[in-house]
């Protein structure tokens, strides 16, 4: 073990939290797929371990590198308020919705023979097995992780999360626009989740599968002017003398993190943020209601049944290790 410097975590979402609290503890530093884990509360565990052991942590996206520009622009107070973002298949966002949504009533089948069926389920509810669950799709089904939206999450929220300098906190409220009532196992289709900050800051998510077909309209909007993915500005000279401005918060790559032992640009806290948003607008989806968020507290707000989804106690013999 003494030779091992990090642990990479690419099993599905549902092992994420306990892998990477583990090799915490036993002084790894981390690298773990997207999502970041499979529940809110999963990810303030994974969040306080590694600040705890003082490890780095990495997730495996990359986008928020290429954000620096219009971190800029925002910060300069060009845009003003309120400012409007939007993350939708029109914008060049593929949210796989169609693809990551599940089957209903899954006859059990036998378990392959070189399958531990029970170590994979590890802390998700059992159910019978089935091929549809194992393997690729897993991503369909509630229990391992929350269809397109968790899925592509991390990758497309994350990169505006650091953009707008949402890094240290959350939404005030998320809904969603989807099917009702929502399937208690498989994901199902939706067709957006709108995220609210409380200074007047929006994101709006479009699917583009399911329901109307969204606008080809700017990626980034204020008052003050707009931006388009591919470049494109209002007004024309907008992004004058932005790359003058100074970095407040510059990024640095995991490789130097773990020489250094600063945190790297992807690290548990801000993963841990983007990660609740995405999470937040599956807790919208399931329930079919709007989510009011405390990002302080960091649980919902008057509402019991959307606190329970925050975290769902594991399947024994696994639990979150005691802080």
């Amino acid at each position: 073990m003494q030779a091992i410097d990090e642990v990479c975590i690419a099993t599905p979402p549902h092992w994420h939290a306990l892998i990477s609290i583990h090799a915490a503890q036993a002084g790894k530093d981390v690298l773990c797929e997207k999502p970041m884990t499979k529940f809110i509360r999963e990810g303030q565990a994974v969040a306080d371990a590694i600040r705890r052991y003082g490890r780095v942590f990495q997730i495996g996206t990359y986008g928020r590198y290429g954000m620096g520009r219009l971190r800029k622009l925002i910060q300069s107070g060009r845009l003003g308020k309120p400012l409007l973002v939007r993350a939708g298949r029109a914008q060049g966002y593929n949210w796989n919705v169609k693809w990551f949504t599940g089957l209903h009533h899954l006859p059990p089948q036998p378990v392959p023979a070189n399958l531990d069926y029970n170590l994979w389920l590890g802390p998700a509810p059992f159910k019978p097995y089935h091929p549809h669950r194992v393997h690729f799709m897993f991503r369909c089904y509630w229990d391992y992780d929350g269809g397109g939206l968790a899925d592509q999450g991390q990758h497309h929220l994350d990169p505006i999360q650091y953009m707008l300098d949402k890094d240290d906190t959350g939404p005030a409220e998320v809904e969603a626009v989807a099917p009702w009532p929502a399937h208690d196992d498989a994901c199902g289709p939706w067709h957006s989740v709108t995220i609210r900050y409380a200074d007047d800051v929006t994101i709006l998510i479009e699917g583009g599968e399911w329901g109307p077909q969204p606008e080809p309209n700017p990626f980034l909007e204020g008052p003050g002017g707009k931006v388009w993915r591919d470049g494109r500005c209002e007004p024309a000279g907008l992004m004058d003398g932005i790359d003058a401005l100074p970095d407040t918060k510059p990024l640095i790559s995991f490789e130097e993190a773990e020489k250094t032992r600063k945190p790297s640009g992807g690290g548990a806290d801000s993963s841990h943020r983007a990660n609740t948003l995405f999470l937040l607008g599956n807790i919208a989806i399931r329930l079919g209601r709007k989510i009011r968020w405390d990002p302080v507290a960091q649980q919902c707000i008057g509402d019991d049944e959307a606190n329970r989804l925050v975290d769902i106690p594991m399947r024994a013999p696994w639990h979150l290790p005691e802080a």
